[in-house]
């Protein structure tokens, strides 16, 4: 089952990661016809008898990760041994991913693995610490009638996205286009993501 969410997320990514993400997409399909669609931590998502796999598109490149990722490498169908996100590393164009071949092995296997029901123990996740609010980010907010009032309105976690994404600007140019971002989508009551909602919720 597909999700309206993923089409709007690959029409936003970089020209080079749409046929990378499309393709991955068709090939989890084409393993596993079940899978269902989502968005989870602001990327798309696959699920099959609980996580599954996921695919991410950033700036300079693309990711594609498994959630039973150590028990796959364990079989030998992925590195042990990753480069960044992902259970392959990087991909920057299309030709670096697997061969078809190669990808539906794994997919399929990691379906198998979902079948058997076995579970993957993970360490639990350390909490975070309270969200600090940079001044440049407060004296942004008031600035603009309505927009403190948006930014506490929202959920922490969504605050905690937004002031993250302009933190993470690597240049201050970037930094204000941001912030000027936020503060639009923060007076009509928007979370950064919700672009992607927006899309899902138009008749196809």
């Amino acid at each position: 089952m597909t999700d309206p969410r993923v089409d709007a997320y690959i029409e936003q990514a970089q020209p080079f990661a749409r046929p990378i993400v499309r393709r991955l997409r068709a090939l989890v399909h084409r393993a596993c016809p079940e899978v269902r669609e989502t968005m989870k931590w602001s990327f798309p998502h696959f699920d099959y008898k609980g996580m599954f796999c996921g695919v991410a598109a950033f700036k300079e490149h693309c990711s594609f990760s498994f959630w039973k990722h150590s028990l796959l490498a364990r079989q030998g169908l992925v590195p042990a041994d990753r480069d960044g996100m992902g259970s392959f590393g990087r991909f920057t164009s299309v030709d670096d991913l697997p061969s078809d071949a190669e990808l539906l092995k794994v997919i399929k296997a990691a379906k198998a693995l979902n079948d058997s029901g076995v579970q993957v123990t993970r360490p639990k996740p350390k909490p975070k610490p309270p969200l600090r609010v940079p001044a440049y980010v407060r004296a942004a907010l008031r600035r603009r009638k309505g927009a403190v009032a948006g930014f506490d309105a929202l959920a922490p976690s969504h605050r905690r996205e937004y002031v993250e994404w302009v933190a993470d600007a690597k240049t201050a140019e970037t930094r204000t286009r941001r912030l000027g971002k936020m503060i639009a989508q923060l007076v009509k009551g928007q979370s950064l993501n919700s672009k992607y909602d927006a899309r899902a919720s138009r008749p196809s």
